[in-house]
């Protein structure tokens, strides 16, 4: 049998020839439909993404992006103005502003989320059945690596 170090080694191979070039790809396909077909950037995509997770501050979005307030603020900034975000004035605290989507967002998250799908459907199309549950198992397994949110 296997040692456990060399299956995680080869794992850890698999993982570098297989995650970022697939990543990569519906990365390229992301940007091309975020951009082409809705008017916005990645990036604004993902602080859309994030405030309909939960994230409602600048703070907490700058964090989770890794960048600063001031470059945060422009996207957010950029995206009140297009309609799809919506700031107000948090009641219990004067400094904290509150961010929400607004009915325009939600509807581009879902149309842009409902392309991604079907994207990804037609590119499963080629795998079985128990490849794809296997495909599961494995992002089950993945997402251990991910830290615990808070």
């Amino acid at each position: 049998m296997a040692s456990v170090e060399r299956v995680r080694a080869q794992a850890i191979e698999q993982f570098w020839e297989t995650v970022p070039p697939l990543w990569g790809m519906i990365r390229s396909h992301i940007r091309a439909s975020a951009e082409t077909d809705f008017g916005i950037t990645v990036e604004q995509f993902h602080v859309l993404r994030y405030v309909d997770r939960g994230m409602d501050s600048m703070r907490e979005l700058a964090s989770a992006k890794n960048i600063s307030l001031p470059a945060i603020s422009q996207a957010v900034e950029i995206l009140v103005q297009k309609g799809l975000l919506r700031r107000l004035q948090s009641k219990e605290d004067r400094r904290h502003v509150d961010l929400s989507l607004t009915k325009e967002g939600n509807a581009l998250l879902e149309a842009l989320f409902g392309r991604m799908k079907a994207w990804m459907r037609e590119r499963m199309a080629c795998m079985t059945a128990d490849e794809l549950e296997t495909i599961g198992r494995a992002m089950d397994s993945l997402r251990k690596m991910l830290p615990e949110k808070p």
